[in-house]
């Protein structure tokens, strides 16, 4: 009996050693055990590890910078890389908690400018096609415009305002898309909705000529003259040289509806210079595509970060003060 109870006993050993193996192997972050380090030589292996890209250990030794030295200038700005190196490790919505974290706990803080800036960055990242939902496309907007509301004056709006741009061109793709679809399937008010909200919502994107050409499309289908010739005016005033005018045109050619008062084609040498602008200034406007989110702000000067035994008067004990 106690030689079964042996067995039984070692079994049991055996699995307990197997879960706890598997809990580890499953445990996607790196633990440390608690070792007390300087501040200093802490912050900079997080960072050397984030230079060589490898943002599970950055992130840990930066939850080590705060775990440590919880109310130091050292562990709001540990906070924020942490944030950072998520974001570099695609890992957005780890980023998003991080950021709303530091956001809620340090909203004086000078660099929360920053972490708003790359709380927008972690939904703009993951915009989608045109033919998928746009959830991240919208909160993308609500971000960027956050960012540009609470701090306009900063080098983090004027990169918000261009993201925006490219934002809103994306939004009036996924009218255009759905506006097309419609069309196609004969659907002519619900396209012509659809192609008024480009027009009217997102006028500065590059999709209003072709909405303005689609609702004349529609309109004479379904024969609303007025109305068609309305939205042709509208596209001829504003994109006299674009190639959407020129089919516009044509649809009023090959119906007949072209009348003496009706504005005429330019001569064809016109058309096409004023065409060519056009092509060149997209050229220009995707040329000028911003990229990825800007780097995190710089240190700063000794006096903000002061080794973890010195007196800071700048950094407050609390940890919902700001520096």
């Amino acid at each position: 009996m106690a030689f079964q109870f042996e067995y039984v006993f070692k079994g049991l050993a055996l699995v307990a050693v197997c879960v706890a193996l598997t809990a580890c192997a499953g445990n996607k972050k790196q633990k440390f055990a608690y070792v007390e380090r300087p501040v200093e030589t802490l912050y900079a292996d997080a960072t050397k590890e984030l230079e060589k890209k490898r943002f599970d250990r950055a992130i840990a030794f930066f939850e080590e910078v705060e775990r440590q030295h919880p109310y130091s200038a050292w562990a709001r700005r540990a906070m924020l890389m942490k944030a950072f190196a998520y974001y570099q490790g695609n890992d957005y919505e780890e980023a998003v908690e991080a950021l709303d974290q530091f956001i809620a706990l340090h909203p004086g803080n000078k660099d929360a400018p920053y972490a708003y800036y790359l709380k927008s960055m972690c939904f703009y990242e993951r915009i989608r096609d045109v033919g998928r939902d746009q959830e991240y496309t919208d909160n993308a907007v609500a971000a960027l415009n956050d960012v540009v509301r609470r701090y306009p004056d900063t080098e983090y709006a004027r990169d918000a305002r261009l993201k925006l741009d490219l934002t809103f061109d994306h939004l009036a793709g996924k009218e255009m898309y759905v506006g097309r679809f419609y069309l196609k399937d004969n659907k002519h008010i619900a396209a012509i909705n659809r192609f008024k909200i480009v027009v009217n919502k997102y006028q500065t994107t590059n999709h209003v000529p072709e909405a303005l050409h689609r609702m004349v499309e529609a309109y004479l289908e379904i024969g609303i003259i007025d109305e068609a010739r309305a939205a042709a005016a509208v596209l001829g005033y504003n994109y006299p040289g674009n190639r959407w005018y020129q089919d516009t045109y044509r649809l009023f050619e090959d119906r007949g509806l072209i009348t003496t008062e009706a504005r005429p084609l330019r001569n064809a040498k016109a058309v096409k210079k004023a065409a060519e602008d056009q092509q060149e200034a997209l050229r220009n406007t995707a040329a000028e595509k911003p990229g990825d989110a800007i780097a995190p702000p710089s240190l700063g000067g000794p006096e903000e970060l002061a080794p973890a035994n010195a007196v800071d008067a700048g950094a407050p004990e609390g940890p919902g003060d700001s520096l």
